[in-house]
């Protein structure tokens, strides 16, 4: 089965706990819009309020894992890695953009591996929190009010 029209029939079966794991999936690396399962869930008729609540908690937790993995896994790929251009490339970024990068990760296709990043180069957690979950939310927001149809 195609992944979109899975994670759309879920939505559809489970309302607000779909949106939830539709969020989360499309806040990993998978190719799919959380902004297009919120309205879709919003046009299904849920209302803007829990719809932004349930894709809220999906997007996030999802952020929280896409930042453990880089945390947990950094160390090791770092020691593979550490000669490469590519990574000395995106060391020196992130070094000199730090958490002010994060302001992008709220954006689509570049944000969720900023996730990753923020927790291989071991950010502090609470900050990433701050900056990643209020931009998601926001975004959800300024999505489900005011864009409805």
């Amino acid at each position: 089965m195609e992944l979109s029209k899975f994670l759309s029939e879920l939505l559809q079966a489970y309302a607000g706990p779909g949106l939830t794991l539709v969020s989360f999936a499309a806040a990993t690396l998978l190719p799919f819009s959380s902004e297009a399962a919120l309205m879709g869930a919003i046009w299904s008729g849920l209302s803007p309020g829990e719809a932004v609540f349930w894709a809220s908690i999906g997007n996030c937790a999802a952020c929280a894992f896409n930042y453990s993995l880089g945390y947990w896994f950094g160390k090791k790929i770092e020691e593979r890695i550490s000669e490469s251009k590519t990574y000395s490339g995106w060391a020196e970024k992130m070094s000199r953009w730090g958490y002010w990068a994060l302001g992008f990760s709220f954006l689509p296709f570049v944000g969720d591996p900023i996730t990753v990043l923020s927790g291989f180069f071991r950010q502090k957690f609470w900050i990433f929190v701050l900056i990643v979950f209020s931009l998601r939310i926001l975004r959800y927001l300024a999505l489900a009010y005011g864009f409805r149809p």
